[in-house]
């Protein structure tokens, strides 16, 4: 009876063993490596967040360049450069031509002492000033700039200009016509220094740019007795009247 109880324990252990085998074998006792299996699937997880940043880099990557790439300012920047280009640039263009070279005359001819006659006179009114007149004596208009620059014989300074009165364009004469400049020679109260009696005086002319020779000086005559100027003096700039030059 003991041998007969010992071998049935025996074969009930190879039973259990041989049902352990075979439930390894055909997956039924897998729920242990199936969380181990899981880890594949917690990879997975993983490897999307890790593409995750890679696609939002793409996509910001897109929208960098949409915002600071070719794409987005360059987009604006031609935009601007198009309606610089082709809107405000001619009309910039037509903004400068009223300040530009398009208010001077289309073809600058100086007036000086080639092409006009120049007298210099004293005048009773307004005292102490003396009126310069030029008269185009040629055969095609010239044109006066800013205003006459004068020298009585070796005077080492050149007269200051009135600003107030520079007019709004060139002064232009045709044959015949005549323009002035009033000169104020000495101060009405006496406040002037370093007085001078001038016997000769020359009369310079500007060209296009201030400053600039205009060309040969005009020597007009002036009385016997010369004329009186001290530090005071100053000369306007041309004008189209005797009455506007004598103003100032």
């Amino acid at each position: 009876m003991r041998t007969s109880r010992l071998q049935l324990l025996a074969a009930a252990g190879v039973a259990v063993a041989s049902l352990a085998l075979t439930a390894c074998q055909d997956g039924t006792g897998t729920r242990d490596e199936g969380a181990s299996a899981s880890q594949p699937g917690a990879s997975t997880p993983s490897d999307a967040s890790s593409q995750a940043p890679e696609e939002s880099a793409s996509g910001s990557g897109g929208n960098a360049s949409t915002a600071n790439g070719s794409t987005g300012p360059g987009g604006d920047t031609a935009g601007s450069g198009e309606s610089g280009g082709g809107g405000k640039g001619p009309s910039a263009g037509k903004g400068s031509a009223p300040g530009g070279s398009d208010d001077a005359p289309a073809t600058f001819n100086p007036c000086n002492g080639s092409n006009t006659s120049v007298s210099a006179a004293p005048v009773s009114r307004p005292v102490n000033h003396m009126l310069i007149t030029v008269k185009n004596t040629g055969s095609k208009n010239c044109d006066l700039t800013y205003y006459p620059v004068l020298r009585f014989d070796e005077m080492q300074w050149v007269p200051q200009p009135v600003e107030e009165s520079k007019p709004q364009a060139v002064v232009t004469l045709a044959p015949g016509e005549s323009a002035y400049a009033g000169v104020l020679l000495s101060a009405a109260d006496g406040s002037g220094s370093g007085g001078a009696t001038g016997k000769k005086l020359a009369v310079g002319f500007q060209g296009r740019t201030p400053n600039s020779d205009g060309g040969p000086a005009a020597i007009p005559s002036l009385p016997a007795a010369g004329v009186y100027y001290d530090s005071s003096l100053t000369v306007t700039y041309w004008q189209s009247s005797a009455d506007d030059a004598l103003t100032y």
